[in-house]
């Protein structure tokens, strides 16, 4: 009876998994082969030959044949485009502030392959590379963003008038950036403020985003400031602070893309995959009934740990989504597994079936999560619990390893994240 009641339930389990295997991400191959590291930390590469630096006033093109040496803070200037060749290597300097500035105005195209992705990564020998070695990818477009007037700078060692960002042009072009990885980002500034691995601020819908990796940011790995963007493929691999942050009004539409965690690495406030939020009040921002909110489309999205988490470590987890006030996210066809909770209200956000129309979560696999939602202050909330929980959202709850759920989870190989067959 005891094997038959097993046999029951692995089919069951089976039967439902199988069901899944459209949600999270998907493809009729493992799109994270070939072009992804998950341990760039000791992989070997070429020294740099060339240094970049300061200001680049014309149009520049990075070539295969040369490792270059990205050090300090250097700007593409508005009207001048930056082209990088597929397999392309930049090294970035760690004794300063480096960061990749895209100027309002100015263009990258960084096109890479599957075989010869392009790779942004520390200046330190292999394994002596760490989170926050240095700064990031910033690009800067004239799409809206709901700031006060329209534009905005960034807080990180930039000139002021080579941060600007903002304007009243939703298609606005920026470039390309395809297989492409960036590790090891993160840097703080002078004010202790570390950087994302990829801020896009004020980028425009027909800037081409797609399988773009970030590995051990000692921030968030992408932040979107505004803006009109439409992305795919992008993998957030081990961030400190959150995976993909949505902020000052930016409309998104974000499909097959994948933030695996480690609970060793969050920071202490709360690390999330998406924290969804329409201005800043912690900065003292302003909510006004004149700006654009925050609206985040996400299709066939994956959010993990790196491992199972025990009864030993339960306490490091956090949740998987952030909603702040006056934000708007539909969540569908994804997969969520090891969290404490699928998401959280945070300080002042109205929950009611009103606000609740505005945060979509459907079609979604819970493994290994407890509840579904509940406010910044812990108190648990019934109506988001039975609001979810209703047949009509067709959420599933699971409890099962990740080897069980996912197609491969080593990653000393490449692993392949999609729901197994």
């Amino acid at each position: 009876m005891k094997k038959e009641l097993l046999l029951l339930v692995f089919f069951t389990f089976t039967i439902l998994v199988k069901a899944q295997n459209t949600k999270g991400i998907s493809g009729d191959t493992n799109w994270l082969n070939r072009w992804t590291n998950f341990n760039p930390k000791t992989t070997s590469y070429n020294d740099g030959s060339i240094i970049i630096n300061g200001m680049i006033t014309s149009d520049t093109e990075l070539k295969k044949e040369t490792v270059y040496v990205l050090v300090g803070t250097v700007y593409v200037a508005p009207n001048v485009t930056l082209t990088i060749q597929a397999g392309t290597l930049i090294r970035c300097d760690t004794h300063v502030l480096t960061q990749l500035v895209i100027t309002k105005g100015a263009k990258i195209i960084a096109e890479g392959t599957e075989t010869d992705p392009i790779v942004f990564t520390s200046n330190k020998s292999s394994g002596d590379r760490n989170p926050g070695d240095w700064g990031g990818i910033i690009i800067l477009g004239d799409a809206p963003i709901n700031k006060t007037g329209g534009i905005g700078f960034l807080e990180f060692d930039l000139d002021t008038q080579k941060s600007l960002y903002g304007g009243e042009n939703n298609d606005s072009d920026s470039g390309i950036l395809k297989y492409v990885r960036i590790e090891f980002s993160g840097k703080r500034t002078s004010a202790n403020k570390p950087i994302n691995g990829l801020s896009l601020a004020g980028v425009g819908s027909k800037t081409k985003l797609e399988y773009i990796q970030v590995t051990s940011s000692d921030e968030d790995s992408f932040q979107f400031y505004g803006g009109y963007v439409n992305t795919s493929h992008l993998v957030s691999f081990r961030s400190a602070d959150d995976d993909f942050d949505f902020t000052q009004g930016v409309q998104c539409n974000i499909s097959n893309a994948i933030a695996i965690r480690s609970p060793f690495l969050s920071d202490s406030y709360g690390s999330r995959c998406f924290e969804v939020e329409t201005v800043d009040t912690r900065k003292g921002e302003v909510l006004s009934s004149k700006k654009e909110m925050t609206r985040i489309n996400a299709t066939n999205i994956t959010m993990m740990h790196t491992e199972d988490i025990g009864p030993e470590i339960e306490s490091l987890k956090h949740e998987a989504i952030l909603i702040q006030e006056n934000a708007f996210l539909t969540l569908t066809n994804s997969v969520i597994s090891g969290f404490s909770h699928l998401i959280i209200f945070a300080d002042g956000v109205p929950i009611s079936n009103e606000y609740l129309d505005q945060i979509v979560l459907k079609d979604l696999l819970i493994n290994d999560t407890k509840i579904i939602g509940i406010t910044k202050n812990k108190d648990f909330n019934f109506l988001i619990s039975n609001w979810y929980q209703s047949n009509q959202f067709g959420i599933d709850f699971i409890k099962v390893k990740n080897d069980l759920l996912f197609a491969s989870t080593s990653m000393k190989r490449k692993p392949d994240f999609r729901i197994k067959n």
